[in-house]
């Protein structure tokens, strides 16, 4: 089974420049950029919150409760994998079950927690929903196992390519240039423009094209950020759409030396308000270590921001759902350990917002 695609030939998207796609606004020229230190910092001299002290609390999920799940139910099964029953149908957001973020199984970003439920506990799925190829958010054996189980892999291009030489039935297969998108039982995908990059290797940089996605369901739109800095596609997409009930929203693995392609928790609040979104989830949090900031920075900045601005955020514990009808704010669940955290470095908690 062939693991290298052979990419099609997308030249007639506006995203495409030679052989790889490209960003809307070019990377600025005063820019800052990784660097030897950086990257020496990140394996070397990483800061011991970067990572809980001790496991982080998950609900589990019980067959049970799927087979119970009322429509427009949402269950974060950490970092960007998303679970929703929408119009009688599961989808589930950039599945990753791997124990790393990481082409290597013994090196890399490692799990902070076990997933809510495994792959085999999953419902059958109407469809995945794949933002982009990176490692913490295409997990080559969970898509390979979910191949059975969903009727419908919905990503963008060259994403789909990879796909199919990995394995997965070229039926299955739908890929996307930014705003197009399809209808699958009433619900309406359409990828939306993001400001990333792409690859899995050292050879295949931007071979692939990166999204967010709209998934409009009846009169209520949902947003799925995938991976994106922060820029003036967010307001253009919310003008187009008019509004959000929720967004899922890229909030973690920031750093002072690549905001052009991840945003911080300043600027997620700010595409959120550019959306006109209603609630807002953070995610691409919680789960793998990416970043120099500490793991719970994300909860708590976004959390006071969304107080300042008068934002709704709503951040339910990992296995806990979340209903779109009726959104909670939810529990400061990292809070606990945070103190225990914080108090071992002799640090002490500051009030959020």
């Amino acid at each position: 089974m062939p693991s290298s695609p052979s990419f099609g030939d997308y030249s007639e998207s506006p995203q495409f420049s030679g052989e790889r796609f490209r960003n809307i606004t070019p990377r600025p020229a005063n820019a800052p950029q990784p660097g030897a230190k950086v990257m020496w910092d990140m394996f070397f001299n990483k800061p011991s919150n970067a990572v809980p002290s001790a496991p982080i609390p998950v609900r589990r999920i019980t067959q049970a409760e799927l087979q119970a799940a009322p429509e427009g139910s949402f269950y974060r099964l950490g970092h960007s994998t998303v679970l929703m029953r929408l119009h009688g149908g599961w989808w589930i957001t950039d599945p990753v079950f791997a124990e790393r973020a990481s082409p290597l199984s013994f090196a890399g970003p490692k799990r902070f927690h076990a997933p809510p439920l495994s792959i085999d506990e999953l419902p059958a799925l109407q469809g995945v929903l794949l933002s982009h190829d990176h490692y913490d958010h295409l997990d080559r054996a969970a898509v390979l196992r979910l191949a059975g189980k969903a009727q419908v892999f919905l990503c963008t291009l060259g994403v789909g390519d990879r796909l199919v030489a990995w394995g997965i039935p070229h039926e299955k297969v739908q890929q996307y240039d930014w705003w197009q998108g399809t209808e699958i039982n009433g619900l309406r995908f359409t990828a939306t423009p993001a400001q990333h990059f792409s690859g899995r290797g050292l050879r295949d940089g931007n071979r692939t094209l990166w999204a967010s996605w709209v998934i409009e369901s009846g009169e209520q739109r949902i947003f799925f950020s995938g991976d994106t800095g922060y820029f003036s596609g967010f307001a253009e997409i919310g003008r187009h759409f008019g509004s959000f009930d929720l967004t899922l929203m890229e909030t973690g693995a920031y750093n002072e030396h690549w905001p052009y392609v991840h945003m911080h928790p300043e600027q997620t609040v700010q595409a959120h308000i550019d959306l006109r979104g209603r609630w807002l989830l953070p995610i691409h949090n919680g789960t793998f270590d990416l970043s120099m900031h500490a793991w719970w920075d994300p909860f708590e900045r976004v959390l006071g921001l969304g107080r300042q601005r008068g934002v709704q955020v709503t951040t339910p514990m990992m296995g806990e759902r979340l209903d779109i009808n009726a959104p909670h704010p939810g529990e400061s669940w990292w809070r606990a350990l945070m103190q225990e955290q914080m108090s071992a470095d002799g640090k002490s908690l500051q009030p959020t917002g």
